[in-house]
Parts: structure tokens; sequence; C-alpha cells
């Protein structure tokens, strides 16, 4: 049986694309299933930001093929784990939990890693080294849940 794991942030087009590429990059595919969602319905159906594509690019990842889409209660059904990228996340999706049981699969992705930082900063208006930034605060945490997992 597979471990499924999901990524969100608020508008799904930054960070839990990214986040979703990469841990998905790192897994065995018959054995982890790895899919993001956002908190918010702003951008249902469109592709990634162009710069989270970018840099999934720059090293060697294609997530120009995810589809943005809204977190449901039914995720907590579907999902072993649902990593969320910041406090704000948190706290929208543990407020849809039905019980502890399903509380309990949220947490924070870089509560994974040893950094300075307990949230993965929301690029979207930053430039493009925010998302550079974002890119290998994610990859840290993605690979401490890979081993995890593997």
């Amino acid at each position: 049986m597979k471990t499924k794991v999901l990524m969100v942030c608020l508008g799904n087009i930054c960070r839990s694309p990214l986040a979703e590429g990469i841990l998905r990059s790192k897994v065995d595919s018959d054995k982890v299933l790895v899919d993001s969602a956002g908190t918010a319905g702003y951008h249902i159906g469109n592709p990634p930001d162009k710069r989270s594509i970018a840099v999934a690019q720059k090293y060697g990842l294609d997530i120009s093929h995810q589809r943005c889409r809204k977190f449901s209660r039914l995720d907590f059904l579907e999902f072993d784990l649902i990593y969320v990228m910041d406090r704000s996340n948190f706290s929208d999706v543990a407020q849809l939990a039905s019980n502890p049981q399903e509380a309990q699969k949220v947490k924070l992705l870089l509560s994974e890693v040893d950094l300075d930082l307990q949230e993965v900063p929301d690029p979207y208006y930053g430039g493009d080294d925010g998302f550079e930034n974002v890119y290998q605060m994610v990859d840290q945490a993605c690979e401490a849940i890979a081993k995890k997992l593997n």
C-alpha cells in the first residue's frame, strides 16, 4: 500500500507545486504518491507560477504538468501525511479536520529539518531569488521526508 503525501500552501501555484515535484523526485513512486493543493481556490486548474516552473527546471524537474486544486476535507481520508508551508496554512487545514486522528496528519513542512525558519515564506510577491530560497528550503525538508519514506 502506498504512503500518500499532500503538500499544501495558499494558492497551490508556488510552494506546494515545488514541494510536490521535489518530493516526487526523491521517493519510489511504487511506494509513495505525492500531490499538492491550496487552501484558497484562486487558481484552480491553472499550472504553477512560471517562476516555480523555472526554478524546478533549473534543478532538472518538470512541474509544468501540475494543475492547481483546492484542499478538501476529503483529503484527510485520502492522504496519510499533509505538509503545510506556514502557520496560516496549518490553521486553515487543521480546522477542517473531523477528529484528532485527521488533525495529527497535518505538519509544518520545515518541522522535518533543523532550520532557523519554521515557515516556508511565500515568494509570490518577491523577486525570482525568493523562489530559489524556497526551493532550497523545501529540498532539504523533502530529503528528510524521503529518507523516512523510502
